[in-house]
């Protein structure tokens, strides 16, 4: 276990920060566009349409489902993250891993995103701006995690490398 806590408190950390720096990049963007919580909205909507037809919700609702989900989307992303980069400690080639698992997701999450944007219910969304959330969110969570195991700079050097840490 980390000396600053467990990979748990990490986790929550780690998906607070993330869903945070995605929730403000939206309503920048939305403010911007003059549509203040737009993308929640549209987002939430197309979450409850997986359980049925969404014509008596309000967009109220639709945001704030929306948000417990994206929340604890986050922290299920954080909570994998940390317990990966601490389980590194004892297998450094898992950092190798995880280096390659965070690009493939990013291909296949662009990649899911463009086709998603076709759908009728989200074709309103920009896909540049869900990528560059996720980019944000991704560097906001890592420089989190990063400041929390200062030995990773060494540690994913050595595994890259195929030495022992």
């Amino acid at each position: 276990m980390n000396a600053k806590g467990s990979w748990t408190r990490e986790g929550v950390i780690a998906g607070i920060i993330g869903a945070a720096v995605v929730a403000i990049w939206f309503l920048i963007v939305d403010l911007v566009a003059g549509h203040p919580f737009y993308t929640p909205a549209l987002l939430g909507n197309a979450l409850f349409s997986f359980f049925g037809p969404t014509t008596g919700e309000s967009t109220t609702l639709h945001v704030a489902g929306y948000t417990v989900f994206h929340v604890l989307a986050f922290m299920g992303i954080g909570f994998v993250a940390s317990a990966l980069i601490n389980a590194s400690r004892k297998a450094p080639a898992m950092l190798a891993g995880l280096l390659i698992l965070f690009v493939a997701f990013q291909v296949i999450f662009y990649g899911v995103t463009e086709v998603l944007a076709m759908n009728a219910l989200l074709g309103g969304l920009a896909w540049w701006s869900i990528g560059v959330a996720n980019l944000l969110a991704a560097f906001s969570m890592g420089r989190y995690l990063y400041r929390e195991h200062p030995e990773l700079k060494v540690t994913l050097e050595h595994a890259l490398a195929g030495a022992e840490a």
